[in-house]
């Protein structure tokens, strides 16, 4: 990680020097080693404090919403997955591209300090690794445990290493001028280790409608309402949002009942149906922890059976299952058959 750090930073210096970009979006350190939050950098004494490390988990797609509208060219930092949701809203003509010269950035996938701290491991100061080994220091003194027990759920189900949109790239692999996709498209495909996305919301589709009630209202209750989810997805990109429009007749700042907690993440995962390139970032941010990637895996999985196999974000020129028509398509309210590739 280091290794490519120093890349990524050099890679930034020169092209901020040379006038290429004007500012830089990256990622500085937290309150915490583990909590980097983004940040834009402008000069090259800024820089110094920029990080890349296994909790850069952050999809910075978003705030190139407002960043590519500013004058000049800013270098967005992306790592592969990233790249998914910028093309979807250079699609949705949310950024304006040519502002942005994406440094595609690689990543073995980032870490999740609370699995770190389901394992009973408390106290943490830092954390070093080597290969799939994390060796944690504690106040208690080190523990350790495996790198792969501990990633984010969506690294788990990681869409590969190749990155969908890129102006140059870095890797460790070919330092010397970054031009490493032959290795990357190597690896496009998932490993072997990721798991099945759809394996929770298959056994979600196979509980009873009262079963099924009742795990969303036990997650769903646990929310407060702090719209970190909202602020943080790629596809929740409107102007106004209809929670905060006063003529919308739902608009609301806290849930006030049991069917406002429900309505609120509801109408979110419909509202990016199509659009949602399943990034995790809802549910990563979620100071409650609820799995509320598993709704819009849902609608992901109903939209693969009934229209064929789709990818948001994988280009930025194609139409989407919901915004395109063919005379062969589904009538899902009525009767369809799925598994079809419409």
């Amino acid at each position: 990680m280091q290794r490519i750090f120093g890349l990524i930073k050099d890679k930034a210096e020169k092209l901020l020097a040379g006038g290429t970009v004007n500012r830089i979006i990256g990622w500085t350190g937290g309150e915490f080693f583990y909590d980097p939050t983004p940040a834009v950098f402008k000069s090259k004494e800024e820089l110094e404090g920029l990080v890349y490390n296994s909790f850069c988990a952050s999809n910075l797609s978003k705030y190139l919403i407002n960043e590519s509208k500013k004058d000049g060219k800013i270098l967005a930092l992306l790592k592969p997955c990233d790249t998914y949701g910028f093309n979807q809203l250079v699609k949705e003509h949310r950024i304006n591209k040519d502002n942005v010269y994406v440094l595609g950035i690689e990543c073995s996938g980032m870490i999740d300090i609370n699995k770190i701290r389901d394992l009973g491991i408390k106290g943490i100061t830092g954390i070093s690794e080597e290969d799939d080994s994390l060796v944690i220091q504690t106040i208690y003194g080190e523990k350790s445990c495996r790198r792969s027990d501990v990633l984010l759920e969506k690294c788990l189900c990681c869409k590969g290493k190749q990155h969908m949109a890129y102006d140059e790239l870095v890797c460790a692999d070919k330092p010397t001028d970054g031009s490493c996709q032959d290795t990357l498209e190597a690896s496009a495909k998932p490993s072997e280790s990721t798991t099945d996305r759809f394996e929770m919301v298959k056994k979600l589709e196979a509980m009873s409608p009262e079963e099924r009630y009742s795990f969303w209202r036990d997650e769903l209750s646990k929310c407060i309402r702090c719209n970190a989810c909202r602020n943080i997805c790629p596809s929740c990109s409107c102007v106004k949002c209809v929670f905060d429009n006063d003529a919308s007749g739902i608009a609301s700042k806290a849930n006030t009942d049991a069917f406002e907690e429900n309505l609120f993440h509801i109408i979110r995962a419909f509202h990016v149906a199509g659009r949602c390139t399943d990034c995790g970032e809802c549910s990563r941010v979620c100071p409650q922890h609820i799995p509320l990637h598993l709704l819009n895996r849902k609608i992901i999985k109903d939209i693969n059976e009934l229209y064929g196999e789709y990818q948001a974000g994988k280009d930025a020129e194609s139409r989407g299952p919901l915004t395109d028509f063919a005379m062969d398509d589904p009538e899902p309210g009525i009767v369809a058959e799925r598994g079809g590739d419409h």
